[in-house]
């Protein structure tokens, strides 16, 4: 097969033709990307000579900021060319010769792109800058509840274009909301977030997302679980993720709805959620065997009856041992017993 000779890539990316000719397996890509290989490694050589050159001249005739400037061309175009353990040991010699906090963020951002993570001070847009590399971190990691906080730390004053645009930061964000906050809250930042409201009109299937199960169309958002469980797989932070997330997302679905009943029909339940009877039966007793809902279901009568703990009769107990207190003559000890005990499950029911 007759392959033709493309002129080298711009920029001469020899250490990447390199990298892309040790995994591809045609003969005839690889012969061509081996004579790719050698007119970009000639470019490079002469280029990586003259940034040589540069660097030798700013440490004898300049001052640190020439060296540093210098330093860092070096690196940056080790960067562009794909040689990363180069680039990786350049950044790091930049790093020492840099004084301030500021460009030290500067290197540390390039550091994290390659793969690496490191943490320093620096102005307000690096550290703000920091903040998305955080939760973008986070989130790689499934720490969703520390992402979430980074992401509506910066959602305003986002500048990070350089890691993606501020339409996939937003769906990010709103991912991990979705799975961290209750809905008290969901409704505060997401619902109600003028700089998340204003991506979600232009977003109809993140809105769908958010407001089907914000407003209890569960049919509705089962179908909208389709579509995050693709977005989830073609993404590079989140491929790994998708079977967990998804997973949490129904629990969180069902158990919003059983909060609502003390007990339910399985087929009204099935229905709500646009699925079948055996399907609903199947999930829910996995779920109830692990221990994420609190329900039990009788299957002779079709019913699922919810056993979670009960706010409001806990707190008809605790008034009840309040009053049974035998000596109310000492008006300190009563008045102690009745802040310790009742006042906190009244914040707790009312601000629930």
């Amino acid at each position: 097969m007759f392959v033709p000779h493309p002129p080298p890539p711009r920029p001469a990316m020899g250490p990447f033709c390199r990298t892309i000719s040790a995994v591809l397996k045609p003969v005839e890509w690889t012969t061509t990307l081996a004579r790719l290989q050698g007119d970009a490694e000639k470019v490079n050589e002469s280029e990586l000579k003259r940034l040589d050159e540069a660097i030798e001249n700013a440490q004898k005739n300049y001052g640190e900021s020439e060296q540093k400037d210098a330093l860092m061309a070096k690196a940056e175009y080790l960067c562009r060319i794909g040689d990363k353990d180069s680039a990786v040991s350049a950044f790091r010699v930049a790093y020492e010769k840099t004084v301030g906090l500021g460009y030290r963020l500067d290197v540390v951002f390039y550091l994290i792109r390659i793969g690496l993570l490191l943490e320093e001070g620096g102005d307000w847009d690096r550290r703000n800058r920091l903040k998305t590399y955080h939760g973008l971190y986070a989130m790689s990691i499934r720490d969703f509840k520390m992402a979430a906080t980074y992401f509506f730390e910066t959602m305003a004053t986002f500048t990070s274009t350089e890691l993606m645009e501020y339409r996939a930061f937003v769906k990010y964000a709103v991912f991990c909301c979705m799975v961290a906050m209750d809905r008290s809250d969901l409704k505060e930042k997401v619902i109600n977030g003028t700089d998340i409201r204003e991506v979600l009109h232009s977003f109809p299937e993140l809105k769908d997302y958010v407001e089907s199960l914000y407003y209890c169309r569960y049919d509705e958002f089962f179908r909208s679980l389709f579509w995050v469980e693709r977005e989830f797989k073609c993404d590079r932070y989140l491929a790994t993720h998708s079977r967990y997330y998804i997973r949490e997302m129904r629990i969180k679905a069902y158990t919003q709805l059983l909060e609502s009943y003390r007990s339910v029909s399985l087929l009204h339940m099935a229905k709500s959620f646009g699925v079948g009877v055996e399907f609903m039966d199947r999930e829910l007793s996995q779920f109830i065997a692990t221990g994420r809902l609190h329900c039990r279901i009788d299957k002779v009568g079709g019913i699922i009856e919810t056993n979670r703990p009960d706010s409001k009769n806990h707190l008809y107990q605790v008034v009840k041992s309040v009053l049974e207190f035998e000596d109310f003559s000492d008006k300190f000890l009563f008045s102690r017993c009745v802040f310790s005990t009742l006042v906190p499950s009244l914040f707790h029911i009312w601000y629930k």
